[in-house]
């Protein structure tokens, strides 16, 4: 009974969310020209692509213009999520909701958590959709199903997660512009540092960095370490494609990515937490 009593308060904050959001006419238009850039794509899937003189086989190009379609989708609704996340706190400050909802019997952790589900859920939603568009092209005009790819689109929301929690929580420290450009630098030197990790694995850089004698050691392992802790976004992005051509995996490695993120969602919830719970409600 007392769970019931605890879930109800977010579930109705969840629902609120969610219809404040769709109501907003910048998340139509930005859902409506990424519905069309999508379907703009499908050109891609019937041109002849030739790598060292052979021709490629449609099942090929389509799971690699599928694959590259899908990082970008992901990481395009990071930053769209990081766009809605980056105002709710405010707006319903500014709109008397904030005060409105936190008069009434519900805790400050039921607000913030019925806020957090709601975005999550929305931006889950958006994401899934926008993959569910590249799976019906390739399924229907391709003739080539892919349910893996929707897999693939639902293990990316611990993504989305990480980025609401994380804008939601350097609102309440920061000016809203500043804590957007602080996840999206998060998450764009993410992705630059595992370029560089990918390419310093061939044989061209390991050749390089051995005839310049390389680098002192206690150097290496202080930006090992850096590399390591750092939010494993694009790692998560690229164990979710790893399922589009069913690539097999063995190890810890490709789990430390999820692991990683998650473990990032669990720290900053709770410094969300507590820091809203000093918030001054007005």
């Amino acid at each position: 009974m007392k769970t019931s009593k605890a879930l109800s308060p977010i579930a109705r904050i969840t629902k609120y969310t969610l219809i404040d959001e769709v109501r907003q006419r910048s998340f139509v238009i930005m859902f409506v020209i990424c519905a069309l850039c999508i379907f703009l794509i499908r050109g891609c899937y019937q041109g002849n692509y030739m790598v060292n003189g052979h021709s490629l086989d449609a099942g090929t190009v389509v799971r690699t213009v599928s694959k590259v379609t899908f990082h970008i989708i992901g990481a395009g609704v990071m930053v769209i999520t990081a766009l809605l996340s980056m105002r709710i706190f405010r707006r319903d400050r500014n709109e008397g909701m904030q005060s409105c909802i936190l008069s009434k019997p519900i805790a400050r952790w039921q607000y913030v958590m019925g806020k957090t589900i709601g975005l999550w859920v929305l931006s889950v939603l958006f994401m899934f959709i926008l993959h569910s568009i590249v799976f019906l092209i390739t399924s229907i005009d391709l003739k080539i199903f892919m349910p893996e790819y929707l897999v693939a689109s639902l293990l990316c929301s611990i993504n989305l997660l990480f980025v609401i929690i994380a804008m939601l929580l350097l609102s309440l420290l920061m000016p809203d512009i500043v804590a957007f450009m602080c996840v999206l630098g998060v998450g764009v030197v993410g992705f630059v540092a595992d370029g560089i990790a990918a390419a310093s694995q061939s044989q061209i850089a390991q050749a390089i960095v051995q005839q310049s004698g390389g680098h002192p050691q206690s150097d290496l392992a202080w930006w090992k370490i850096v590399y390591f802790l750092w939010p494993k976004l694009l790692g998560v992005q690229q164990v979710a494609s790893s399922l589009i051509e069913s690539e097999s995996s063995h190890g810890f490695g490709p789990a430390y990515p999820l692991v990683n993120v998650l473990l990032y969602c669990l720290i900053l919830g709770v410094l969300l937490f507590k820091r809203f719970r000093n918030e001054d409600i007005v």
